[in-house]
């Protein structure tokens, strides 16, 4: 009897093509793209790593946060400081504002998990709206309105956009690379087990609280890493812009539209919002109602988000998670 256990399907190998030739495609796109595109990609680069993340955090822990703008916006800060104040180079300081926010989380944390179910949601919100209040009462940072990131200023507009662009490329990438091979360990069984019922995956040896709050961590860096990104290729930041409750709200519908819990459906649900914030965004509020709209709709006729429909149809997926065992007599 021949036991084989299969990890990968035809459609996941073309994904896999498919992807190195669009990334051996985006690389070049500095070198004959046109200025607007490159802000573009940046800032759907943004949105995208933050639905990750949110993603991570909620469809495969269990966690639904609507305050991870808080993680957004100190990583917009903590580089407005490591540039302007501390004198580091901006670039360099993208990582390193990412790293602090996930040391800031750790504290965080240990307030957050106290709280359970909507009581999370609702405390996540409240932590970023603290972290909003105090940053727009410190002066040194521009108070409530805000200021520019001057460590910019001595880098020409081509240079800092093609840097920010190929940074924000390789986090996209990183960020994709990095949850699919967490979720196809051993850690990510665990992950998937807490989420689906936390008392029982305890009763088998899992470190539910140990495996949360790394999980936590590894969202507000990657959301820390992703507000970084967006106010380096901004050049201006404002308590307001920065830990707006919109973020997590456009992370919610972006994941909710492709489907929850699987690593396809940021990626679909990003192209729809970017398609639909690039087309509708001038009307408002009538566009607003529009996202709320069509979230709804898709709750009602696509539980499992589009890509989740999908799947159920054809059977198809780009990122499998899952152990196949194949036995042949």
């Amino acid at each position: 009897m021949d036991v084989q256990v299969i990890r990968s399907t035809r459609a996941s190998n073309a994904a896999l093509v498919l992807a190195l030739v669009w990334v051996v495609f985006a690389a070049t796109l500095p070198l004959w793209g046109e200025s607007s595109w490159k802000r573009e990609m940046v800032e759907f680069s943004c949105y995208f790593i933050f639905a990750m993340m949110w993603n991570l955090l909620a469809g495969y822990g269990g966690m639904v946060s609507v305050g991870q703008q808080a993680f957004f916006g100190l990583g917009g800060y903590a580089l407005l400081v490591l540039a302007d104040i501390a004198g580091l180079n901006p670039f360099v300081s993208v990582v390193i504002a990412a790293l602090l926010v996930a040391l800031v989380a750790v504290p965080v944390s240990w307030i957050a998990f106290r709280l359970q179910g909507g009581y999370f949601a609702v405390g996540t919100w409240v932590i970023a709206e603290v972290f909003r209040l105090t940053i727009a009462n410190v002066p040194a940072v521009g108070g409530g309105s805000g200021t520019s990131i001057t460590a910019l200023r001595g880098i020409s507009r081509a240079m800092r956009e093609n840097v920010t662009y190929w940074m924000a490329l390789a986090c996209v990438i990183a960020c994709i690379g990095g949850v699919y091979l967490f979720l196809r360990s051993k850690e990510g069984l665990a992950l998937q087990a807490i989420r689906d019922n936390e008392v029982a995956a305890e009763s088998q040896g899992i470190a539910v609280g140990r495996m949360k709050l790394v999980v936590y961590v590894v969202a507000a860096l990657g959301c820390g890493l992703a507000g970084a990104l967006y106010f380096v290729g901004n050049v201006r930041i404002s308590p307001d812009a920065a830990f707006g409750v919109n973020w997590t709200a456009f992370a919610i519908f972006i994941v909710v539209i492709g489907g929850i819990g699987r690593i396809e459906g940021p990626i679909i649900g990003a192209v729809i919002f970017w398609l639909l914030n690039k087309f509708f965004a001038d009307y408002g509020t009538w566009y607003q109602l529009g996202l709320g709209v069509l979230a709804i709709a898709v709750t009602l006729l696509f539980r499992q988000g589009l890509w989740g429909w999908v799947q159920g149809k054809t059977g198809l997926t780009l990122f499998p998670t899952q152990r196949l065992l194949k036995v042949e007599l």
